[in-house]
């Protein structure tokens, strides 16, 4: 049965009269039309369809619209303000964090989450908290070189 659901989607409010179990990912690409994020494995295990939730990473493919009920909603859509790209966004493209590039949403945003509650993280703290996030196209050395470039230019983190 439908129901209305409010949250906040990329700094907007946002209400849907949907199936309170349709996963997240679903309602974000079909619904709303934001296709930055991904579907990967439908499972949860590879990051691809990462996106915050209250400023953590949240994987969306496995989450039911019912949890982001009153809840703040980033996608990578949502990132960059005013025109100008989010530092993390602005790295990985400076250091080529990505080959393919379909994997990139979901890491930026698993990275937001990182620095967000590590901003000096240890190229360590770099590796295992990206390690639930997969690259196919073997990119993640200059993934975790973005993250570190990022990290000093948030010095407060993300």
């Amino acid at each position: 049965m439908e129901e209305d659901i409010r949250f906040t989607l990329n700094g907007k409010a946002v209400t849907l009269t949907a199936d309170p179990d349709r996963m997240l990912l679903w309602v974000l690409r079909t619904d709303l039309g934001l296709t930055g994020t991904k579907y990967g494995c439908g499972e949860g295990i590879c990051g691809g369809c990462t996106v915050l939730v209250d400023d953590k990473p949240l994987r969306s493919c496995v989450t039911p619209l019912s949890q982001v009920k009153g809840k703040t909603v980033t996608t990578i859509e949502g990132l960059a303000q005013n025109g100008k790209l989010h530092p993390l966004q602005q790295a990985f493209m400076d250091h080529d964090g990505l080959q393919c590039g379909y994997c990139t949403p979901g890491m930026i945003l698993t990275a937001y989450g990182l620095l967000k509650g590590n901003p000096k993280p240890s190229y360590s703290d770099i590796v295992t908290g990206m390690d639930q996030n997969l690259c196919r196209c073997g990119a993640h050395k200059r993934i975790i070189e973005a993250i570190q470039a990022a990290a000093k230019e948030m010095p407060g983190g993300a």
